[in-house]
């Protein structure tokens, strides 16, 4: 009887110095939840496609060499060295972006003489999901955006900072554009292939996920991502004994072994309780526990899985929870969440389906000038999108109309105050009264001038600081990455804004002032309306 292909796999595994020990030492990635999709390639050999070639040996056939009794060892012991990980050709991963440098409004030299490990420290401390956000977007630019490398690289590892700035897009939930940025990358990293395998997961593109694996042979994939692969490709008999190999070879824990069973034996599910959550969820057996019809819930996961709610195979509920979780953060488009709102007619109550309600009635009033119907529905939108925070997209969707309407009463306000808090909202403050206290100094910060308006409180104290007067010198804790070192500068501020916006009103005042200096007044002012507007502090 012919071996299978994936035993014969098997056996060449087995017979190769250091497999276990390589797939235990198994890279360990900023962001916990990747699952183990590949094995260290140090002490691997090229393994075997999906559709089964095996590797050619002098002779035509897969053999391995045994050990000849009595021999002496060739060497008295195996030891382990510090691998440096470079590229052989082709750019630098770590100029690789979707959004040009001038059109992000940045130098590209930005990040100029800061060694790129403490880019890789900066960019991993940020707080971006807790950010206001124009923080967010100012963060989001400087990882989509395409930068000249920093001019002391990683001697280990030269694209640290590329790495860096994924994962935080996927802390994000911006998964199509760290996407984008994987495919730039031609290299065979095999961290770059666990993150594009993972994110083509959550998005439900587990086909091409495999494909990838398939067509990059210079990565070995784990047991799991190749009985997964192989069990997807529809041959089922490979994908059982890949899985009584690594049973064999130990490669599973109990726990997974189980899963792995299930999903190769659909029939054990019949007549078997409901598998637990896994202990540590990855998208790999969060697919696998959907694929047994055992869904796991995403609103306790990181923000990326929330996309695997947003498929049309979902309910309408799911899809909408998913949408609201990812749209303050940028990482899908408003209208996508509007779409979802607007897509059927609410048939319950509850909060969710009150804004459902609200923002279709807003919607379709804006869309027929209804000003009446406006006056009513806009407070009843503003305060059901208030309670999840989600005033920013009501801004992003509707603010300059609804600032440039005849609105009346609170509606009027709200409508002002979205205004401000969109793309426009310097426009939107040259066309409004000022005769709210209140208002004025809106306005005043809108137009980058408070010099003129009293302070209410000590947060517009803290703010006119910033504002009463072009900045002349950096603040004391920037001045010593000035001008050199302008990326690493950007990045502590905002940092310094995040956390000072909690109370510590000095640090805030010191990184608005930094982004006033470099230029970044745009972002700067519309932080400070943030501020105010949404009474949130990060």
């Amino acid at each position: 009887m012919p071996t299978p292909p994936l035993a014969a796999a098997a056996i060449l595994w087995i017979g190769t110095v250091g497999w276990a020990q390589a797939q235990e030492d198994a890279p360990i990635s900023a962001i916990d939840w990747l699952s183990n999709s590949i094995v260290t390639p140090t002490a691997m050999p090229a393994s075997p496609t999906l559709g089964g070639a095996q590797p050619a040996t002098p002779g035509g056939s897969l053999s391995v060499m045994p050990p000849v009794p009595g021999e002496p060892p060739i060497s008295k012991g195996v030891g382990t060295e510090d691998i440096s990980v470079f590229t052989l050709g082709g750019p630098d991963p770590n100029m690789i972006g979707l959004l040009p440098a001038a059109r992000a409004g940045l130098p590209k030299t930005l990040w100029g003489k800061t060694p790129e490990t403490d880019l890789v420290a900066l960019v991993r401390k940020e707080q971006i999901n807790t950010a206001l956000p124009a923080i967010q977007s100012l963060l989001q630019k400087l990882l989509l955006a395409e930068l000249d490398p920093p001019e002391i690289s990683n001697p280990n590892r030269e694209d640290s900072l590329f790495l860096a700035r994924i994962d935080k897009l996927l802390d994000q939930g911006a998964l199509e554009p760290a996407l984008a940025m994987l495919e730039q990358d031609t290299t065979a990293d095999p961290e770059v292939f666990r993150r594009r395998f993972d994110v083509a997961l959550l998005l439900g593109e587990e086909d091409s996920a495999c494909k990838l694996m398939d067509t990059t042979p210079d990565v070995a994939p784990s047991f799991g991502a190749r009985i997964f692969c192989l069990a997807r490709n529809g041959d089922w008999e490979a994908a059982a004994v890949s899985l009584q190999s690594g049973e064999a070879l130990g490669q599973f824990d109990p726990e997974t072994a189980t899963l792995m069973e299930r999903f190769l034996e659909p029939e054990l599910t019949d007549d078997s309780e409901d598998l637990p959550p896994p202990t540590r969820i990855t998208p790999l057996n969060f697919r696998m526990m959907e694929a047994i019809g055992q869904s796991l819930p995403t609103t306790s996961l990181p923000l990326a899985f929330a996309h695997a709610d947003l498929r049309s195979n979902n309910g309408w509920k799911a899809q909408i929870e998913a949408a609201e979780r990812l749209a303050p953060h940028g990482a899908i488009d408003p209208n996508q969440l509007l779409g979802l709102y607007t897509e059927r007619r609410a048939a319950a109550s509850g909060s969710l389906w009150d804004r459902v309600s609200a923002v279709s009635q807003l919607d379709k009033a804006v869309e027929e000038n209804d000003l009446d119907k406006i006056n009513e529905i806009l407070p009843q939108a503003y305060k059901a999108m208030e309670q999840v925070e989600l005033e920013p997209v009501l801004a992003q969707l509707y603010g300059p109309r609804l600032a440039a309407m005849d609105l009346q009463g609170a509606a009027k306000q709200i409508g002002f105050r979205l205004g401000l808090l969109s793309e426009d909202y310097e426009n939107v403050a040259k066309n409004a009264a000022d005769d709210d206290p209140d208002d004025a100094l809106l306005i005043a910060l809108a137009l980058g001038n408070t010099e003129t308006v009293p302070a209410q409180d000590q947060l517009g104290l803290a703010l006119k600081r910033v504002f009463d007067a072009p900045p002349e010198q950096a603040p004391a804790p920037y001045r010593g990455l000035l001008p050199d070192q302008l990326g690493a500068a950007v990045l502590e501020a905002a940092d310094d804004i995040t956390n000072g916006a909690r109370g510590d009103y000095p640090r805030m005042v010191n990184g608005l002032t930094l982004l006033r200096l470099v230029g970044l007044e745009d972002v700067a002012r519309r932080t400070a309306l943030e501020m105010i507007i949404l009474e949130r502090r990060g």
